[in-house]
C-alpha cells in the first residue's frame, strides 16, 4: 500500500487534528483524531507522540480496522488507536473519532460523574445526559487496556439505550473525553460541543448548585430541530452538523434514564 493511500482522507484528517488544536482542546501532545475510510476498512490516525505545530498528512498511520495493524510508515500509530478501532467496528456509521484530555470535559470524567443537559446548548448536540462509564476492572487495565476502553464505552451507551448518532459522546471514568462523527471534522465539531457544555455545566453548578435539568420537551425540540427528519436549523441541504441524526423522535433512546443518570451526577454517582 502506498504511502500517501487515501489522499483526500488523509487531508481531512490531517486539517481535523489542527482544529483540534486550534481550538483549544490540545494540552502537549495529548489527544488525538482519526478518520475511516469504510470502503477499504482503513482508518487513518495521528501517530503516538508527535506535536501537533509539527504533524504533516503523510505522517497519519494507516490503520486495518479488521486487525488493528499499521498498514505503512514507520511512525506508531496513537496509542488509542484500539479504542478508536473498537467504536468503528461497533458503529458503521461513524466516520470519525476524536480523544481529547479538554479540561473542563476531562473534569467531569475524572468526577465520574455524566454531564446533565442544563439547557439548549447542551440539547442542541447531544439527546439526553453525556454518560460516564464505570471504572475499568484490575483485569482490564492490566490486559488490552486501549480495546477494554472502546469496549466500555459501547458497553455504557448500550446499558442506556443510546444510539452513537443521538448521543456522539462519553466520558470514560479517570481518564477523559472521546467524541465521534460522520466525518472525522464532525468529531472534531462534537468535541468543541462537549467541552462548552461542560464548561458551562460546572459553571451553572458552581452558580446554583441546585440547577435542574432542560424540560424534555425543549431538549427534544432543540435536538430534532437540528438532526431530525424535519431538521430546518441552517441551510437546505445542511442541517445541522450530522443530517440523519435523531431520525426517530418516537423510538426509546434511552434519554429517560439518561436522564436519570444526569441527576445522579449532581449527587457524585457515577
Amino acid at each position: 500500500m502506498a504511502l500517501l493511500t487515501l489522499p483526500e482522507l488523509r487531508d481531512a484528517v490531517w486539517r481535523a487534528n489542527l482544529a483540534l488544536a486550534e481550538a483549544g482542546l490540545v494540552t502537549l501532545s495529548f489527544g488525538n483524531v482519526s478518520g475511516l475510510d469504510p470502503a477499504s476498512g482503513v482508518l487513518l490516525i495521528k501517530p503516538s507522540g508527535v506535536p501537533y505545530a509539527e504533524l504533516r498528512p503523510e505522517q497519519l498511520v494507516a490503520v486495518a480496522i479488521e486487525n488493528g495493524l499499521a498498514l505503512e510508515g514507520n511512525l506508531r500509530p496513537s496509542s488509542d488507536t484500539p479504542t478508536h478501532v473498537a467504536l468503528y467496528r461497533r458503529y458503521p456509521e461513524i466516520g470519525g473519532v476524536v480523544h481529547t484530555h479538554s479540561t473542563a470535559a476531562a473534569s467531569w470524567a475524572q468526577a465520574g460523574r455524566s454531564i446533565p443537559p442544563l439547557g439548549t446548548t447542551h440539547a442542541d448536540h447531544f439527546r439526553g445526559p453525556v454518560p460516564v462509564t464505570r471504572q475499568l476492572r484490575e483485569e482490564e487495565v492490566a490486559g488490552d487496556y486501549e480495546l477494554a476502553t472502546g469496549e466500555v464505552i459501547v458497553e455504557t451507551l448500550e446499558r442506556l439505550g443510546l444510539s452513537a448518532t443521538d448521543m456522539p459522546a462519553a466520558l470514560v471514568a479517570s481518564h477523559g473525553p472521546f467524541t465521534w462523527g460522520a466525518s472525522a471534522r464532525e468529531a472534531v465539531d462534537n468535541a468543541i460541543a462537549l467541552e462548552a457544555v461542560a464548561a458551562m455545566a460546572s459553571q451553572t453548578f458552581a452558580l446554583a448548585p441546585g440547577a435542574v435539568e432542560i424540560q424534555g420537551c425543549l431538549l427534544e425540540r432543540h435536538f430534532q430541530r437540528k438532526h431530525g427528519p424535519a431538521a430546518y436549523y441552517g441551510q437546505e441541504g445542511n442541517h445541522g452538523t450530522d443530517p440523519g441524526r435523531g431520525t426517530d423522535p418516537g423510538r426509546d433512546t434511552g434519554r429517560d434514564r439518561g436522564r436519570d443518570r444526569g441527576r445522579d451526577s449532581r449527587r457524585g454517582a457515577s
